[in-house]
Formats: structure tokens, C-alpha cells, sequence
């Protein structure tokens, strides 16, 4: 590389470079120089020139007149520089192999930061790539390659601070504790383990560093899950983003241990026992301050005890029916049939399709002050004030049939009941229902007529489901595309649609949308996700099907007719929106018949 082709990076550079690629005119170059030039004085000493021209929220000349974000502006330097640009990206960086390059001092002097290390090579982000003084220095320590790229001034300042500071409280950590308490963890020995009654220490500083640092970490990322697996060695750290599971980190054996227990001591989950699942709960907030609850799960398994961390935002409460996916058209028929007095309303899915956030929802909205909404689940999700909601208690025989049963004498005039599991709590659903009382509830099963099927198979008489049944959601969530970066697609076969919809006449729409990758999505193209929902309201030609040798075909046709439109014609409406894609919804659906 030629060292003197760098040596000029500076305002005065970057704003020959915008007039000369007609990015800034020339006749408002000054101004917005002199603007920028003001920044920068008035800025912390450490401000990147890039960074000044980025707050002056400049918008290019050029069409379609951009807003001049950093990540832009560097992207578009390092093409000047002919230097590749790196978008840092803390969910694919090996934060111990980086932070073993150099020493926190040394990146934070040069403002440099390890990204990658393989082998043989070394890669280095700077965002100064006129001081080369570090490169034969790192070349000859590390006896690799050193490549240099350029990356965003802010995320370099960042993430030296974080890195650097996890992996070191990751090494702390493990020199602190026991390296064999993983050999302890194994299968073979749990039952000893239990006898033995040791506990790592959970208090340990570096622990409480990393696990501060694992929650605000999920929460920047939009996490919804936090896996803690455990593994003979090494074990691993997962997020799951927009319904994907993504690998995070890993961690040595002990280390883990040391993690889980800590997290378990603040939910009050017994930090002793690891050869049964236990559960729990945390609330904590975010940087900005925003509550947010965790609720815990904890697992045996070969290597020692894995732990799951379902993230709840509690915003999610206050969100409306659009705002969940629902048609205009389906959250005008939710409405009518969550303002009935009584009956049953079934909400079916799959784990994790969003049947609890639709439930919740819908009673954030029932619950006024001369309305008693009484839940019993297992566990209790999220805590709102507005419910009365009781926690299922199997170690004192308190089951979701007993809770029904006790709720039916507070008074309710709305009941959640978490799960319909077994024939009890079907019954006991069936006759709080029966006495005049909403009941709302969740059922497994792959679409909305054959919740029907189900509970016939639990052996629920047909009767008192014609009865009592008076509507049944299924529903699954689909990634949506990332509006900042989603663009046409032109390649979209004819057979991909028809399999789609079928025999249902919908035009294949003018336009659909391809996912592309931006920072904003994190490259993925999607960002969010929207729930694709199936409504039955049960009528009465609907009712009239409902026999103990029932034809769960019969049903479906029967529920079509009533403007039930099945979860792949919501997906394919959705995709004519340009809110998702065809790959998307036919993974997430089945076939229509």
C-alpha cells in the first residue's frame, strides 16, 4: 500500500472529493464546510472528520438526495481511498481471538480494532488510515498478514470499549473459577452433583460484567430468546433475531456455569438443583430505561444445565390489532367476537407464532375498570397490572383445571386460561363458559378447524363444543422485509404464485419486493416481523358440522365459505402488500388443502 496516498483525510479532503463527485455543489460547499468545520471544533478532540460532516445531516446533491449518514460517508471514503469498507458487526465477531491481536490500550491509542483472525491473516479496522504506524508492529507480533479496511469512526470507538472489556472479563472469569466444574456438569454425574452441594460463585465481578453485558446486548440486537447451551468445551451463546437463532459467542464450560448461576440467583430459582427444568423470572430496564421482563427456563441436558431467556417488552401489550398483521377486515370480526359475553375463543399456533402477544393484546383492550379479567397460565408471561393472574403450581397439585375452577368464584367476567392440555381443563373451560363467562385459551394445532379435531380427540362430547366454540384463531409470524433496503423483483415465477393461492383467482400483484441487506436490518434484509392470521367464526352451518365422526374437510370448506381465508391466502396478501416474501410465507404455511 502506498503510505502517502493517505496522508490527507482530513475536511478540507472529504469535501474536495463531495464537490468533485457532485455530491455538494460548489456554490454551497463553503457554507456547509465552514458548518462542519464548527462541528468539529466544538466536538470531543477524538471527533472523526467523517463524523462532523455526518452531524451537519448534509443531503446529496444528487438524486434521489440521500441524507449523508456516517455509515454512507465511510463507505463512500473508502472507495475514494480504494480500501474495502467493513460494516462491524458484533454478532459475528470472535471478541477473544480479536482481543488476543493487542492490548485495549494499544487499539485505543491508534483507534484501530482487530475484526477478524484467521490462520494466517489479521484483519484491522481503522477509520485513520493515514497513521500506519501499527501495521509492521501487529504484522511482526502476530506473524500474520495484517489487511487493513475501513469502518465507521463511531462503531470503532464502541466497540473497543466493549470487546475488550468482555473478553477480559471473560479470562478473569475463567482464571477465578474451577476449570474442572465443567467435568463435573456431565451427564454421568449430575445425580453427584446434586450430593455435592457446591455452588460457583455467581457474585463474581467479571460474572456480573458479562451477564449486564449479554442482556444489553440482546436488548440492542431485538432479541426475543437468549440460549445458553452448554457443550464439553466451549459453550455457546445464541439470540434468536426475527425467528432466526443466531450464534452469538462462546464462552469456556465453567464460565457458563458461572453465567447461568448468577442469572438464576436474581430469579429466585434454586441455584443448587440442576437435574430437574425449573422456572423463572427477571425485570430489569434498558440503557434508556424502558422496563423489560425475562422469563427463565432452565434445562438438564448431557453437559450440564442450558438456559432460556424469553424477552418481553411490555410495550408489546399496548400495540393494536394492525399493528399485530390483522386486516382491516379480520380485527373487525376479533372485535366482534371478543366483545361476546360468553363462549370459547381458541387461539392456535404453533410455539412461538405470537398466540400470547394476540392474547394479551386483546384483554389489554377488554380490561376496563368494570371489567374482571382473570388469567391462569403457566407460566404467567408478563405481569399486567390490569389482569388478576394466577400462576399453575404442579408441586402443590394446583393444575390449570383447579385454577379454572377457583376463578369461577372471584367473580370474573373474562377468563385467559394459558393452555388447553388435557380433558379437565377442556371441561372445566367448557363450564365457565357454560355459566356465562369469555373464555380466551391456546391450543397446538396446525390451523383453525382442527382445533375442533383436537379437543374431539380429547374427548370432549361434540355437543357442548357446538355449544360453547364461538370462534378460533390460528396464527404464525412471518419476517418482514426491511423497509429502508427491500427492493423489486422482477424474478418471481408464475407457478410460485399459483401454488400459493391456487383456485382462490388473486391476480399475481404488478410489483413484489426481494429482501437486499442494509445496516438497518443487519444485511438480512427483514427487519420486524407480522403475523399472518386465520379467523373462524363459527356459524350455524358451521355448528351443524360439529358431530363426533366430524369431517375436519368438511369444516375447512364450511369456514371458508363463512370469510375465513386461510393462513396462505394472509400470506399472499401480505406479499401483494410488499410486507413479506413468497419464501417466507411458504415456510411458514402449509399447503391450502
Amino acid at each position: 500500500m502506498n503510505k502517502s496516498a493517505h496522508r490527507s483525510l482530513n475536511l478540507q479532503q472529504i469535501f474536495t472529493w463531495l464537490m468533485a463527485d457532485g455530491i455538494v455543489k460548489k456554490e454551497d460547499a463553503k457554507a456547509q464546510f465552514h458548518a462542519a468545520q464548527g462541528i468539529l471544533k466544538n466536538g470531543p478532540a477524538s471527533m472523526h472528520p467523517l463524523t462532523a460532516v455526518a452531524q451537519s445531516k448534509l443531503h446529496s446533491a444528487l438524486a434521489p438526495h440521500i441524507l449523508l449518514t456516517l455509515d454512507w460517508l465511510t463507505e463512500w471514503t473508502a472507495g475514494k481511498l480504494h480500501l474495502p469498507f467493513y460494516r462491524i458487526d458484533p454478532l459475528k465477531i470472535d471478541f477473544t481471538s480479536v482481543s488476543d491481536v493487542m492490548s485495549s490500550t494499544y487499539a485505543t491509542r491508534f483507534n484501530i480494532l482487530p475484526v477478524e483472525s484467521t490462520h494466517n491473516a489479521v484483519i484491522i479496522a481503522t477509520c485513520d488510515p493515514t497513521n500506519l504506524e501499527w501495521q509492521d508492529e501487529i504484522a511482526k507480533i502476530t506473524r500474520k498478514d495484517v489487511r487493513m479496511v475501513l469502518a465507521n469512526p463511531l462503531d470503532i470507538s464502541q466497540y473497543i470499549v466493549q470487546f475488550f472489556s468482555l473478553a477480559k472479563s471473560i479470562k478473569d472469569a475463567r482464571k477465578s473459577n474451577n476449570n474442572d466444574m465443567a467435568l463435573r456438569q456431565n451427564f454421568e454425574q449430575l445425580v453427584e452433583l446434586g450430593k455435592a452441594n457446591k455452588q460457583v460463585d455467581a457474585n463474581d465481578q467479571h460474572i456480573i460484567n458479562i451477564v449486564d453485558w449479554l442482556w444489553q446486548f440482546a436488548f440492542d440486537q431485538r432479541a426475543s430468546d437468549i440460549h445458553l447451551e452448554p457443550k464439553r468445551d466451549i459453550s455457546i451463546i445464541r439470540f434468536r433475531i426475527d425467528g432466526i437463532l443466531h450464534q452469538v459467542y462462546q464462552v469456556p464450560a465453567s464460565v457458563m456455569i458461572a453465567m447461568i448461576a448468577r442469572i438464576k440467583l436474581l430469579g429466585r430459582i434454586d441455584v443448587i438443583e440442576k437435574r430437574r427444568p425449573q422456572d423463572g423470572r427477571i425485570k430489569t430496564r434498558t440503557a434508556d430505561g424502558q422496563e423489560v421482563e425475562l422469563r427463565l427456563s432452565t434445562l438438564p441436558t448431557v453437559f450440564g444445565e442450558k438456559m432460556v431467556m424469553r424477552i418481553f417488552d411490555p410495550e408489546v401489550v399496548v400495540k393494536t390489532l394492525p399493528e399485530l398483521g390483522f386486516p382491516a377486515n379480520d380485527a373487525r370480526r376479533w372485535d366482534q367476537l371478543t366483545s361476546k359475553p360468553h363462549g370459547i375463543i381458541l387461539v392456535t399456533g404453533p410455539t412461538g407464532s405470537g398466540k400470547t402477544t394476540t392474547l394479551y393484546t386483546t384483554l389489554k383492550a377488554l380490561a376496563t375498570s368494570d371489567v374482571n379479567v382473570c388469567t391462569v397460565e403457566d407460566p404467567i408471561e408478563m405481569v399486567e397490572p390490569s389482569f388478576n393472574q394466577m400462576q399453575v403450581q404442579t408441586s402443590i397439585d394446583l393444575n390449570f383445571a383447579d385454577g379454572i375452577r377457583a376463578l369461577m368464584r372471584q367473580d370474573p367476567d373474562i377468563i385467559m386460561v394459558g393452555e388447553i392440555r388435557d380433558l379437565p381443563t377442556a371441561e372445566m373451560a367448557i363450564q365457565a363458559a357454560l355459566t356465562g363467562h369469555l373464555v380466551l385459551s391456546t391450543l397446538h394445532t396446525n390451523d383453525a378447524p382442527s382445533a375442533i379435531m383436537r379437543l374431539l380427540e380429547l374427548g370432549v362430547p361434540y355437543y357442548l363444543l357446538e355449544a360453547t366454540i364461538i370462534g378460533i384463531l390460528a396464527q404464525r409470524l412471518v419476517r418482514t422485509l426491511c423497509v429502508h433496503c427491500k427492493a423489486p423483483d422482477g424474478d418471481m415465477q408464475d407457478a410460485i404464485w399459483e401454488s400459493l393461492v391456487e383456485d382462490w383467482g388473486i391476480p399475481k400483484p404488478a410489483t413484489v419486493y426481494r429482501p437486499v441487506g442494509c445496516p438497518e436490518c443487519r444485511q438480512t434484509g427483514y427487519l420486524g416481523r407480522t403475523g399472518l392470521y386465520e379467523l373462524l367464526t363459527v356459524t350455524l352451518p358451521f355448528s351443524k358440522l360439529i358431530k363426533e365422526s366430524a369431517d375436519v374437510h368438511a369444516l375447512r370448506m364450511q369456514s371458508i365459505k363463512d370469510e375465513m381465508k386461510p393462513l396462505r391466502i394472509a400470506g399472499a396478501y401480505k406479499i401483494i402488500e410488499g410486507t413479506t416474501t413468497a419464501d417466507e410465507v411458504l415456510k411458514a404455511t402449509s399447503a391450502l388443502f
